[in-house]
């Protein structure tokens, strides 16, 4: 009896790191002093120097049961993203640059070919948000996972000088919040998806015209990555006052949480168009627009607050950067909360 008759093939763990190096590659920073294979990631913070206050932010989030939707599909290559994404929007949103990026990925058995389609999705995601990919682990674990199903997750770390962390202390009557436009579900929100979609490989193969692909495509759609839309307001002299990531519990939860005591955020609900899909999940699913607002991002992705006076040029900047940007409302004196109207 050895380890391999036991389900864990170390060979396989090899060649899987082997495939995943040259995609590695390419979110290298100069600041990184450590090479792909080692027992941890070094990365040097001389640059970071001349902040007056320099402040590590750091996040760590997974994928949820989107897996799922992957594993019926046989489709890795982009579940990576929605794990990068997760994590750096959170610290992009308290005014951080992200860094560095690990990847934590669990499974029945090592397909060496599968685990580098998923890092190639980390990867690329790491790229977009300008985070380099240092280390992570992958965990062989037969008879816990099955053979043909995975886990993902990750960890990330950015900077900021404290000073220009953002924190929602700032807020005050008036402001105006700005959604940015999301590509679809995102990362949150798949355990009530499965229950209204049958998750079937013919269902999801499906071609709706309303969204422009399959609805397989449509769900597995990577999660944006908004650091770089951010960085550019930032650039711009844009003060963003108080910033959200609308994950799980969609606009009811995460926008007040931006928000400081006193500070009641007014929303119109028709002030941009919800893409299709948020509507087929509505009716196909018989969901309360309440339930609906409380789960999904429901096309915004990003919140932020900012000045009257600069909530026009923040949209024209986001804009420029290749996203989606919309008045959604303004902040009012009340309890510390939303109201969608």
């Amino acid at each position: 009896m050895d380890y391999k008759q036991a389900g864990v093939d170390i060979e396989a763990g090899y060649r899987a790191v082997d495939l995943m190096k040259e995609h590695i590659q390419k979110t290298m920073r100069k600041e990184v002093l450590s090479d792909i294979g080692g027992f941890s990631g070094a990365f040097s913070l001389k640059r970071f120097m001349n902040m007056e206050n320099p402040t590590l932010v750091s996040g760590t989030d997974g994928v949820g049961t989107k897996l799922k939707i992957a594993f019926l599909l046989d489709i890795h290559d982009t579940i990576g993203i929605d794990c990068v994404a997760m994590c750096v929007n959170d610290i992009a949103c308290s005014g951080a640059e992200p860094l560095f990026f690990l990847d934590y990925i669990a499974c029945g058995k090592n397909d060496p070919n599968r685990i580098a389609s998923i890092v190639k999705g980390v990867a690329e995601g790491c790229v977009e948000a300008g985070a380099a990919l240092i280390g992570g682990e992958t965990a062989e674990m037969p008879g816990f996972y099955p053979e043909d199903e995975y886990d993902l997750a990750g960890f990330a770390v950015g900077i900021a000088d404290q000073a220009k962390l953002i924190t929602g202390k700032n807020v005050k009557e008036k402001d105006v919040i700005i959604g940015i436009g999301s590509s679809g579900i995102h990362s949150n929100g798949y355990s009530l998806v499965r229950q209204v979609f049958r998750m079937q490989r013919s269902v999801l193969d499906t071609y709706y015209e309303a969204l422009g692909m399959s609805l397989g495509e449509a769900l597995l759609t990577p999660t944006k990555i908004y650091v770089k839309a951010l960085q550019g307001l930032k650039d711009d002299n844009i003060d963003i006052k108080a910033c959200s990531h609308i994950t799980g519990g969609g606009f009811y939860e995460n926008i007040p949480r931006m928000l400081p005591e006193g500070m009641h955020g007014m929303i119109r609900t028709d002030s941009y168009e919800i893409p299709a899909l948020f509507n087929m999940l509505k009716k196909d699913g018989n969901i309360a627009d309440q339930v609906m607002y409380n789960t999904f991002n429901m096309g915004i992705g990003m919140a932020i607050v900012v000045a009257p006076e600069q909530a026009d040029q923040a949209v024209e900047i986001i804009k420029r950067s290749g996203e989606k940007a919309f008045i959604l409302g303004e902040i009012q004196a009340g309890a510390r909360g939303i109201t969608l109207c």
